[in-house]
């Protein structure tokens, strides 16, 4: 990705750690096609009634995640109350959404794997909420 290249050539100052903001954005965008896809599959799957709740917490997981990257992408008139708020909206999805996919990782891989880059995405943006003021 160019995330950390975009953000070393933004030309003003930025009030957040451009590194972290990267490692954020990248995991965000990460996270985003992983629920996308584990939706996908789950749809595929044999037993899709019981993956309800999966399809629609992996759904809400990337709109909330698409948002948050885009968000996080803007500088020019940076509102910190809004990147927080934001970012702990991501926060809650990704949590919910490895909860969910958490409890049929055992049964497919791809909520595994969706589960793992929730968790990842999870910590990127807890790390960059806490250099926040």
């Amino acid at each position: 990705m160019r995330t950390n290249e975009m953000l070393q050539a933004y030309p003003a100052t930025m009030n957040l750690d451009r590194g972290l903001l990267a490692d954020a954005v990248e995991a965000i965008v990460a996270c985003a096609q992983a629920c996308t896809a584990c939706a996908d599959a789950c749809l595929s799957e044999d037993s899709v009634a019981d993956l309800r709740k999966c399809v629609r917490t992996d759904l809400d997981c990337a709109d909330v995640c698409d948002a948050t990257a885009r968000v996080l992408s803007r500088h020019t008139g940076y509102d910190a109350n809004l990147s927080r708020a934001v970012l702990e909206a991501c926060i809650a999805a990704c949590r919910a959404c490895a909860d969910e996919c958490e409890r049929h990782a055992s049964m497919h891989e791809h909520c595994r794997v969706c589960a793992e880059a929730c968790r990842a995405c999870e910590a990127a943006c807890g790390a960059l909420a806490a250099t926040m003021s």
